[in-house]
């Protein structure tokens, strides 16, 4: 579990930085112009709004998580619920994706 407040705490801070994009239309708008890092899709998103960006991320090659749910990515960003993000910065994806992947879950 302290595994993924670290996670959720990086995009939070990711956000206060302004290295964030969330909601379906700046999530694809940041993967299609070349500005993604990091694409997290919340668990509970559609099946319909993962497939897209499933597909999306694959063919910009943007690694993509589905991670969490949309209450919590939305309270680490500060805002309503929240299904996607992108992650505009370099290292704060990278470090995300490392907290991701040394967790047990996916």
């Amino acid at each position: 579990m302290r595994n993924q407040n670290k996670v959720l705490s990086m995009i939070g801070l990711a956000t206060r930085a302004g290295k964030t994009k969330s909601g379906e239309f700046s999530t694809e708008k940041s993967v299609k112009t070349g500005r993604a890092f990091l694409v997290v899709i919340a668990g509970d998103a559609s099946d319909n709004t993962k497939k897209k960006f499933r597909d999306m991320c694959t063919f910009y090659k943007v690694p993509i998580y589905c991670y969490s749910d949309k209450n919590d990515l939305g309270k680490a960003m500060g805002k309503e619920f929240r299904a996607s993000l992108a992650v505009e910065d370099e290292n704060f994806a990278k470090a995300i994706l490392k907290e991701i992947e040394s967790g047990s879950f996916r």
